[in-house]
């Protein structure tokens, strides 16, 4: 499969834009038209899960809904939207010995994707690789066999129709895990490797890889509330960061809150979290201001719950925060509340993560929300992309120089 993805990926690193458009949409309406038979197979590994006792936010991240397969299929219509990043003229300059130097994006190659539980990952991948002339190798997780087929018998028709190689886009269906080892394996034919998932996961992935590995660990993320934060504004970003979807790597898991507010907002955010079914879990000062809760531990501030829990902190002011945070944190997305300039622009600067914010929340680091169509990763690497991975991430670059007979004396 990989040395016949290799050998396709020329083909489609030629393609133009127009044709890759034209697929990209075809496949948004095969996804549309292809609703029931996917949440047919959908069924079979929801059945399967629970069978086997699977976390309830397991459950939601593997749960395939009409409302969601019409976001999959919205985002392969942003992709195709979207600006080709191939061929794009980085930067270009001239010699003077007359070459004309052109920095340009062309695709990696031939990408392997490695994930566990969200079938939506199938069609976002598919789509972002094709657009930026990337060929993909996708290995879904077992849990998720049924459906990632389902989706991709969709897609593949698509690619077919069109008259492309079907190796364009590959999916790996055998389940034994030594073919994730064969394929970690094959630098001659795969460019890079993308594991998206569980920490363990991604660790056994970058252990065993002989090929490049862009990923992220764990998504530890924080809010601090400054003295000076618009407390109305802040307690509709916290709910919104922990409790609109916790299973996902941009939901909050720790809140940091200036002393100042210990007396105010602190006991009625906590009261508003638990009133969203959240299990607070306090440091000293916290549990003295409010009473009843759990004592948060060493091990609660480097803790990816991926649950309605969260750890709060109270600290003295934006300089321990960012200490706190770039201590504890894992650098994927973490947020000021503040109305104080100078705060504010010191966390930006100061806090090392892929994604900070201002007076947002942490839940719109997602390349859809950013704008990038669909997101293949978010990576809190620092080479060669970092945040939300979308279409120019997917691109490296090469130097076409132009001459007229020159030659280096």
């Amino acid at each position: 499969m990989a040395q016949r993805a290799k050998a396709a990926a020329q083909r489609l690193a030629a393609l133009d834009t127009q044709k890759k458009n034209e697929v990209l949409r075809d496949m948004s309406r095969a996804l549309e038209e292809g609703v029931s038979s996917s949440l047919l197979a959908n069924k079979k590994d929801l059945v399967a899960a629970r069978q086997k006792r699977r976390a309830e936010a397991f459950v939601e991240r593997l749960t395939l809904t009409p409302k969601r397969m019409d976001e999959m299929a919205a985002s392969l219509r942003s992709i195709a939207d979207l600006d080709d990043p191939v061929g794009l003229v980085i930067k270009s300059w001239s010699r003077p010995n007359g070459l004309e130097i052109h920095k340009v994006r062309t695709p990696i190659g031939v990408i392997l994707i490695i994930y566990e539980s969200r079938p939506n990952v199938t069609s976002d991948c598919v789509g972002l690789c094709f657009k930026s002339g990337n060929v993909v190798i996708l290995r879904g997780g077992s849990d998720a066999l049924h459906s990632n087929a389902a989706l991709f018998k969709l897609l593949a028709s698509v690619v077919r129709r069109h008259g492309l190689p079907a190796e364009v886009i590959n999916l790996v269906t055998v389940t034994d895990r030594r073919a994730v080892d064969i394929l970690l394996a094959l630098d001659d034919s795969i460019d890079l490797v993308m594991p998206r998932g569980g920490e363990s996961l991604i660790r056994e992935v970058r252990d065993k890889s002989k090929i490049p590995v862009i990923k992220h660990y764990k998504g530890i993320c924080h809010i601090f509330v400054d003295e000076t934060a618009d407390f109305g504004a802040a307690e509709r970003i916290v709910l919104n960061a922990k409790v609109q979807r916790p299973s996902v790597c941009n939901a909050v898991e720790t809140l940091l809150v200036h002393e100042e507010r210990t007396k105010d907002f602190l006991p009625k955010m906590v009261r508003a979290l638990q009133a969203a079914g959240v299990a607070v879990r306090g440091c000293a000062k916290t549990c003295r201001a409010v009473k009843g809760l759990a004592s948060a531990t060493e091990e609660d501030w480097r803790t990816e719950y991926l649950d309605l829990i969260l750890s709060v902190k109270v600290v003295k002011d934006v300089g321990e925060a960012i200490a706190h945070i770039n201590r504890y944190g894992s650098h994927h997305s973490d947020a000021i509340l503040t109305r104080d300039t100078a705060s504010c622009e010191r966390f930006l600067k100061e806090v090392d993560s892929a994604c900070v914010y201002a007076n947002a929340s942490t839940r719109f680091t997602d390349g859809f929300q950013f704008g990038m169509g669909a997101e293949i990763g978010i990576s809190t690497d620092r080479l060669h992309a970092r945040g939300p991975i979308g279409l120019e991430e997917l691109t490296t670059y090469k130097y076409v120089v132009r001459g007229s007979g020159q030659i280096r004396e």
